[in-house]
């Protein structure tokens, strides 16, 4: 592991809610349903804890997760093995610069037999979506999952058609320093509420893989158990939503936003969908370990993940060699947060 890689991971840990991996203090059934799910995608998912805590975190608080890693890390790995942990529809979507809009939400056409216009719906129709390689297709194709994301429907030709919960889109970027990229928009990047960071696993975990997946059984993500179904995983996300946040705690979120807009070196900072993204992720954490209220702690855990892509660095702060995640973890360290 090189220098740099040895400080995202220290950085992320930092920001991981160590009580997340004790027995959770209330055992509701949709608390025993995430900690089972979490079992499951840790055994087809090696070295990668920290992401497999942080999309379950982003499906029980119904948001939409953007994966940025080199290729063959195990992202559609993952993707699929939590699909079957529920019972949900899969699809994929491999983004291509010639790919156009229809071909991600679908289109109208003309059957000959009957005389009249069929909807031949698009591969957003599921439970979870994997776009991969989002960045190499041009803005206007990206943009084709703004409505889908925000709205949980699709407008074809005039005719709106809702999709059915769960849903969840799960993107995947190519490190933008990559040649036949285009970076996403501030719009749609906010639509996102987090973005997680897959690096290397270390050697254990590595051999551990390559025995797992050169062996004879394969290492298969379909070989997952399916723990619950999809009105299960609903009812967990409305049980999330009702985890109790208080007064001083939501100020905390909202501090550490505004924070963003004025620290020294940032030249945007992150919104008000950012306070609530905070908010709506601590939940979730508090609902994984237990626990039916938010702390300081969860806010702190959600920060990095919620921010990263909600906040610019000033070209000066850059070229010094800091990067986002340095930024927003001095700023989070500089905001002072309520006693618990």
């Amino acid at each position: 592991m090189n220098e740099e890689q040895e400080l995202n991971t220290t950085t992320e840990a930092a920001y991981t809610p160590q009580s997340s991996y004790n027995p959770p203090v209330t055992e509701t059934r949709s608390v025993e349903i995430v900690n089972k799910i979490r079992e499951q995608l840790l055994k087809v998912v090696f070295g990668q804890k920290h992401v497999v805590d942080q999309v379950i975190a982003t499906f029980l608080a119904g948001g939409h997760v953007l994966l940025e890693g080199k290729p063959g890390l195990g992202k559609t790995h993952m993707v699929v093995a939590l699909a079957h942990t529920f019972g949900g529809a899969f699809r994929r979507i491999q983004f291509t610069p010639d790919l156009m809009p229809s071909d991600v939400t679908g289109f109208t056409l003309f059957d000959m037999k009957s005389q009249t216009f069929q909807v031949r719906r698009g591969p957003v129709f599921t439970s979870l979506l994997l776009a991969d390689e989002i960045n190499r297709a041009p803005a206007k194709t990206q943009a084709a999952l703004l409505e889908v994301m925000q709205e949980r429907q699709v407008t074809i030709d005039g005719e709106t058609m809702k999709l059915d919960p769960p849903f969840m889109t799960l993107a995947t970027q190519n490190p933008i320093e990559q040649e036949g990229t285009y970076p996403l928009p501030e719009a749609q990047l906010d639509r996102f509420l987090m973005k997680v960071i897959i690096d290397y696993p270390d050697h254990a975990d590595e051999a551990e893989v390559v025995r797992q997946v050169t062996g004879s059984q394969g290492l298969k993500a379909e070989a997952v158990e399916q723990i619950c179904s999809p009105q299960e995983i609903i009812d967990a996300q409305k049980e999330a939503a009702a985890i109790r946040c208080v007064d001083e705690v939501v100020s905390y979120a909202v501090n550490i936003t505004r924070a963003t807009r004025s620290a020294q070196g940032i030249s945007l900072g992150a919104g008000t969908r950012g306070a609530i993204s905070l908010v709506r992720v601590a939940k979730s954490y508090a609902l994984m370990q237990g626990r039916d209220f938010v702390i300081p702690d969860d806010i702190k855990a959600a920060s990095l993940p919620v921010l990263r892509h909600r906040v610019q660095l000033a070209p000066e702060l850059a070229i010094s060699g800091q990067n986002v995640d340095d930024a927003i973890t001095a700023i989070v360290a500089s905001v002072e947060a309520p006693r618990q």
